[in-house]
This record gives structure tokens, C-alpha cells and sequence, in this order.
């Protein structure tokens, strides 16, 4: 495992083990309250605009890191986590307009941002595709405790290695909550998603 992977999975511990500790067994996913992850990125979205962490002050975020050629997890995540906030945007349209859901590119050799564009677009109009240059992209992640690292070349390209976390982000950019992308069969992850903002965002 190489040092960026090591420094990534320390930090995903820190931030995780302790409010996991406190809830013990529970089957619910984790309040992130005092955990060390979120924090200022600056990256660009669908038309090369700038696109800074504190655009957001003031919005609840729903946050996801992965990669456009990504041939299950990402899509299968994102759909999850789009199809609950449209749910809980259909019972909750006035709360909705205050949470901006953010799908990031740990791919930036390939995801330009058109292509990260048309990749959110898909599963929703309001979901927001960033990309930036390595550097921008490696800061966003290891703010979040987020893992990725790159696969062998391949004569059909590589694949990224990376976490599968959705992440709940507050007003203030605080963490609140991780939102349950991968729980169970698909048809019940889009539900408990919804359950999650439903208890947080008000």
C-alpha cells in the first residue's frame, strides 16, 4: 500500500472509529459529529468555472467521490444516493433547495470536466460534477479521508481503486452523517438515503 493510501485509511479511521464506538452495535450508518473530515478544495465544474467548498456555506451537501468510467460501484452509489434525494425532494421540495448534491472525480487524467458534467446529469439535474488537476483533486480527497489510487494499465484502460462513502455535510461544511449508498439490495438503499436527510436537513 503506498503512502497516500496509508495517510487516506488513517484518517478514515480517526474521523469513523469513534462515533462507531459510540453507537456500538447499531445498524444505522454513523453521526460524523466531531470527525475530521470536510474542508476547503477549490475545483472546476461542467464549464471550467471555479468552484470553491465555501460556495456552499449555508447549504446542507451530499458529497461522493468516484469516477465516470467506473463500470459498477460509482453508478450503482450514485444512483442510490440521487434516487433518495429526489424521493426526499419530492416529500420536502422547500428543504430539498437547501442541500447541493456533489458527485467528485478521483480520475482527472479522463473525467475533463464536460465529462464529469454529463455523468451527473444523468442521474439528476441538480447533482454537481467536479474534476480539477491532480493536485486540486488529491487536496479534496484527503480532506474527506478519501481513498483512491489508480489500477494496472490494461489493454481496455485501468480502473480506480477507491472508497465507497457518501458523505452528509451541514451548513457550515461539518460532517453530520454518512448516507447508506450500499445497504442492501438495491431497492433499499435509495429509501434509506431518503430516512437520512429526512432526520438531518431541515
Amino acid at each position: 500500500m503506498n503512502r497516500h493510501a496509508m495517510k487516506c485509511l488513517k484518517r478514515i479511521l480517526a474521523g469513523l472509529l469513534l462515533p462507531l464506538a459510540l453507537l456500538g452495535c447499531s445498524s444505522e450508518p454513523p453521526p460524523l459529529e466531531g470527525a475530521n473530515i470536510g474542508g476547503p478544495f477549490t475545483l472546476v465544474d461542467k464549464k471550467g468555472t471555479t468552484v470553491k467548498w465555501s460556495d456552499f456555506a449555508g447549504k446542507y451537501r451530499m458529497v461522493y467521490f468516484g469516477f465516470t468510467f467506473c463500470p459498477d460501484a460509482c453508478p450503482m452509489d450514485v444512483a442510490a444516493m440521487m434516487a433518495g434525494f429526489r424521493t426526499f425532494e419530492k416529500a420536502h421540495p422547500d428543504r430539498a433547495k437547501n442541500v447541493q448534491p456533489i458527485f467528485i472525480s478521483i480520475d482527472p487524467a479522463r473525467d475533463t470536466p464536460q465529462v464529469v458534467g454529463e455523468f451527473a446529469a444523468a442521474f439528476h439535474p441538480r447533482l454537481l460534477g467536479l474534476t480539477g488537476t491532480a493536485e486540486q483533486v488529491d487536496a479534496a480527497a484527503t480532506a474527506f479521508a478519501a481513498y483512491y489510487a489508480k489500477g494496472e494499465e490494461s489493454a481496455g484502460g485501468y480502473l480506480m481503486d477507491h472508497s465507497r462513502i457518501a458523505y452528509l455535510m451541514g451548513p457550515q461544511g461539518e460532517p453530520i452523517a454518512l448516507l447508506p449508498v450500499d445497504q442492501g439490495p438495491a431497492r433499499e438503499a435509495p429509501q434509506a438515503v431518503a430516512a437520512e436527510l429526512e432526520k438531518w436537513v431541515n
